[in-house]
């Protein structure tokens, strides 16, 4: 129900690593699924990752898959977003979403939007 909140953000290069971050307020967060996504500049908010509320079930974007690992940590109301070995192609701003009901992997599905955190990636 809370709004998520992302931090972890950075400017880093090729190859580099990043760990995002998305924790919300009250019980409720730990009993959602919940989805990464992200937005570069001019282009649509586009699916990364996706976690059930459990953890036991994940899915990615093909474009991330085998770099990302998407947890959760439900005592601490938090979801991590492990990124290795980035590119100038992941460079966007990541936003995580919870409140999900529909099709995981489409961004309508989603009602509570956190702010987002940019990840900027040079060559």
């Amino acid at each position: 129900q809370g709004q998520p909140v992302e931090s972890g953000g950075g400017f880093v290069q090729t190859g580099d690593s990043l760990r995002l971050s998305c924790t919300a307020s009250g019980r409720t967060f730990s009993s959602e699924s919940v989805a990464w996504f992200r937005q570069a500049p001019g282009m649509d908010r586009l699916f990364v990752a996706f976690i059930t509320s459990d953890g036991r079930n994940t899915d990615y974007a093909y474009s991330v898959k085998g770099r990302f690992t998407i947890s959760r940590d439900n005592a601490k109301n938090t979801v991590f977003l492990q990124m290795n070995n980035l590119t100038p192609e992941d460079t966007a701003v990541y936003y995580c979403a919870s409140g999900y009901s529909g099709r995981y992997r489409f961004r309508d599905s989603y009602s509570n939007w956190g702010q987002g955190t940019q990840v900027t990636v040079s060559s």
